[in-house]
């Protein structure tokens, strides 16, 4: 019974839907909404706090913007499930933690997690770079100067995040990086073929509200933002030879990172 839900709990200069999202979100700090429960109707909501029926659809809203609640039709409004975050860190370009396994670093976290992954090539093609990827490239803005890789990933039947690289023509033109499947050793196996052997990387960290696109392949509830990792890889010369961006659920996903600090 939710009998910290009143009318009484209302302060005056409120909003009566910004109200009624308070108490709810209240109960659901607190533990009296327990994650899974179903909340009130909209009819029994309005009932309570003596407004109408529209105002209490607005507080819903509300709470579902905040992606405290999640709305099943035909079901009701359910206080959503804690989500199982899945960690990505800088050790997914090293040798000894992944590459020796014969693993990608996502085949290998799902199988920690006992899920099964599953890649599929969206687009391998030909293009004019994006500004911010030929900045990192060193490639010209005006001409079809990279391949893009793009690929959608899943564990079991759930997306879990998109990944688009970008790498030099010059690099991809005639090698196995123009097909989906690119042999041992993966998309850093054939750069260290063209010589490029991975030695540093920079990430770059966003938050920002995913595209419509992102949205819905990654199911993200009203509200919840994406994680954009912006990833470059640096070889033995110091020269970049790839980018990728990482667009992940941010109420699923972690991103753990290890450094040496310099003196």
């Amino acid at each position: 019974m939710l009998t910290g839900m009143s009318p009484q709990d209302d302060t005056a200069n409120q909003l009566p839907s910004r109200r009624i999202a308070d108490a709810v979100r209240e109960l659901i700090v607190s533990g009296e909404l327990a994650r899974g429960d179903k909340l009130p109707s909209e009819r029994e909501l309005a009932r309570r706090f003596g407004t109408a029926r529209n105002t209490a659809r607005e507080a819903i809203r509300l709470l579902t913007e905040e992606a405290l609640v999640t709305p099943h039709h035909g079901k009701g409004v359910f206080v959503r499930e804690k989500q199982r975050l899945f960690r990505w860190g800088n050790d997914r370009y090293s040798r000894k933690a992944y590459r020796e396994t014969g693993l990608t670093p996502f085949r290998l976290e799902m199988k920690r997690q006992g899920k099964t992954a599953s890649i599929q090539a969206v687009a391998i093609d030909r293009i004019t770079p994006p500004p911010e990827v030929a900045e990192r490239l060193g490639v010209p803005t005006d001409e079809e100067s990279v391949l893009r890789r793009l690929n959608e990933y899943h564990a079991d039947d759930e997306p879990v995040q998109l990944v688009t690289t970008y790498l030099r023509w010059t690099d991809a033109e005639g090698t196995k990086l123009l097909e989906p499947k690119t042999g041992p050793g993966g998309i850093h196996g054939r750069l260290e073929d063209k010589g490029h052997v991975l030695t540093t990387g920079r990430d770059e960290v966003t938050a920002r509200m995913p595209t419509h696109d992102e949205a819905q392949f990654l199911q993200t509830p009203a509200g919840v933002p994406v994680l954009d990792v912006l990833h470059t890889s640096f070889d033995q010369n110091g020269d970049p030879f790839e980018v990728t961006r990482f667009v992940h659920r941010a109420d699923k996903s972690g991103l753990v990172y290890t450094f040496d600090i310099e003196n």
